[in-house]
């Protein structure tokens, strides 16, 4: 009897055994003409852009040099910027931390009322546009705002406090990303031992010494983690500087950069890719330690968490619960109906009687006004297209992650996350660079139109998508397609049959958060945009800066509706989803 070897590598002889062997050579070669595709896909998309970008900051007629960055060290208003930047970041990530904290310890330790309902009105700071919460404390704050006629009515002298200044960049960028810290340290607080803080307890310590030296210890690798997610955020951020600082001279490093570019003067690119070079590079230290932070986490992830309350608010449950609704209302809801009846005045300066209220301003921004409604077109089609691109593309690569991982993967994903991780503003003139001459002599043309603006959409928002795929794909046991398999489904069998209906409502989560993420974007559109490519956000910043405050304050009425829109439709999802057993999106 001959003996097999299953692993051999037999030679044709002949043109049967060319026949039987050649598919799989064409599925070879066609695999690895596609794995090469892919891999110059990313180098060009994701990587490419960021290394022109350094070398155009040290790039002279002369060859590499630094004098670049030695001009920016000689110039008063960069010494201004980075101290306007680092007491913005400061400022904004303490105000951050204290929120934070002070909610998550208050909804993991306590036995306070209506938590679901309280958790997702902490998350409303973050998940509105960071321009239209700037707008909406800017009227309500504003001389027309209720605040001032509050203030006025107690004494004519009063007068409210600016919100356009270093104060109010930092109050506002503080309350929007305070959620951040709350959602990195609730998990962290309900994994903390109870047996310790007993022992502490028994030891004679009292409830704020416990918590000192034993409760906020064991939570600053997650309050760390949350801080410098709110640091990164902080540096990122252009709407805030760009609404309320611009207007009195107040520049911090992503607006400087922006006004840099526009402002088209001699070496303009090279001085805003420095200053890019030097954003980007505290970015990317900050994600390194916070990524470093998080795998020390890891350790705790067999941790349960403990969802029992620790301590009893008794009879003063109702007032903290109170304290808490009134804060987040004042800092949500009342800002946002000052907006919306701001937008509802016939004219700005006159007061909200009946006879001043109209709906005017929505007529003119959604039909009479054609270039509003071209940016409400560009930006319905941008998030679409977006979306439906990074939920196939996103879902296909997820699923490759999670099943076949390997070093090539790994270091896919790492390049897809590179355009999210940077600031917006620096990951948009990395764009411009490559685009305006991706091969040098070539101008293929992208650069100003909307296919520029599709380019970069695409690239920043697809790692949300493998994200959110990663998270389905694994709560579903390989076994099940492996059964699959063995009972003779094909591939297309398996996606249809099984896959896609265990993994559709994580996977279109993941879809919808990158629509509304696209739909309310600012910071790269600000930058890419040309005539007949204006977005949402860019209409709103125009009219802001143009002074018209009710066009802006109508479009930006309409944005929240849209969100508000967005937001249910995920509620439904989810709770569609805990009904049918699937996996929790």
């Amino acid at each position: 009897m001959s003996e097999v070897r299953p692993h051999s590598i037999s030679i044709p002889q002949n043109g049967k055994d060319r026949k039987i062997l050649s598919p799989f050579f064409r599925r070879f070669r066609g695999s690895r003409a596609a794995g090469l595709l892919g891999m110059l896909a990313v180098l060009l998309l994701f990587v490419f852009p960021v290394i022109k970008l350094i070398l155009l900051s040290f790039q002279s007629d002369s060859g590499l040099t630094l004098a670049h960055y030695r001009e920016l060290m000689h110039q008063e208003r960069f010494w201004t910027t980075l101290r306007n930047t680092g007491t913005v970041v400061a400022g904004s990530t303490s105000l951050s931390l204290l929120l934070g904290t002070v909610f998550a310890w208050v909804v993991a330790y306590t036995d306070i009322g209506r938590k679901r309902m309280l958790h997702l009105a902490i998350l409303l700071c973050f998940i509105l546009p960071s321009y239209v919460l700037t707008l909406s404390w800017s009227s309500f704050i504003g001389p027309q705002g209720w605040a001032a006629k509050l203030l006025q009515w107690v004494n004519p002298e009063l007068a409210p406090w600016s919100m356009y200044s270093m104060g109010g960049i930092i109050f506002v960028m503080g309350i929007h990303h305070f959620p951040l810290v709350y959602m990195f340290t609730l998990e962290v607080f309900r994994k903390i031992p109870r047996d310790l803080e007993w022992a502490a307890r028994a030891g004679g310590s009292g409830a704020f010494r416990t918590f000192c030296r034993i409760t906020l210890p064991l939570a600053l690798p997650g309050l760390t983690a949350g801080g410098l997610l709110v640091f990164l955020a902080s540096l990122d951020n252009f709407g805030i500087p760009a609404f309320l600082g611009t207007p009195v001279n107040i520049s911090v490093l992503s607006t400087l950069i922006y006004e840099e570019i526009i402002g088209f003067g001699p070496s303009a690119f090279a001085r805003g890719a420095c200053l890019s070079v030097l954003l980007g590079a505290a970015a990317v230290l900050g994600s390194l330690i916070q990524w470093m932070l998080l795998r020390k986490n890891h350790a705790s992830d067999t941790v349960q968490p403990d969802f029992v309350p620790r301590y009893t608010l008794g009879r003063f449950g109702k007032a903290v619960s109170a304290a808490l609704w009134i804060f987040l209302l004042l800092i949500t809801v009342v800002p946002l109906s000052s907006m919306i009846t701001m937008s509802l005045k016939r004219a700005y300066g006159l007061g909200l009687t009946a006879s001043n209220i109209t709906f005017d301003n929505y007529r003119y921004v959604l039909f009479e006004n054609p270039q509003v409604w071209m940016a409400i077109r560009n930006s319905l089609v941008l998030s679409l297209v977006t979306m439906l691109v990074c939920l196939v593309a996103g879902s296909l690569f997820a699923y490759l992650r999670v099943r076949k991982p390997s070093g090539l993967n790994k270091a896919v994903e790492i390049a897809a996350s590179v355009p999210y991780t940077l600031p917006g503003i620096v990951f948009a003139l990395s764009m411009i660079l490559v685009w305006m001459e991706p091969i040098p002599g070539w101008n293929p043309g992208i650069y100003g139109t909307m296919s520029i603006l599709f380019i970069a959409y695409i690239c920043r928002f697809l790692i949300l998508q493998i994200r959110s795929g990663v998270t389905a794909f694994m709560q579903i046991d390989s076994s099940i397609e492996e059964a699959a398999r063995v009972s003779g489904a094909g591939i297309r069998r398996r996606w249809t049959a099984i896959l896609l209906p265990l993994v559709f409502p994580g996977l279109l989560t993941g879809g919808i958060l990158v629509f509304l993420t696209a739909l309310t974007e600012l910071t790269v559109s600000a930058l890419l945009y040309a005539s007949g490519s204006q977005t949402i956000g860019v209409t709103i910043f125009s009219f802001e800066q143009a002074g018209d405050t009710l066009y802006s304050t109508a479009l930006s009425s309409l944005i929240v509706a849209l969100i508000g829109a967005g937001g249910a439709v995920l509620l439904l999802i989810h709770k569609w989803t805990s009904r049918q057993g699937g996996p929790i999106t």
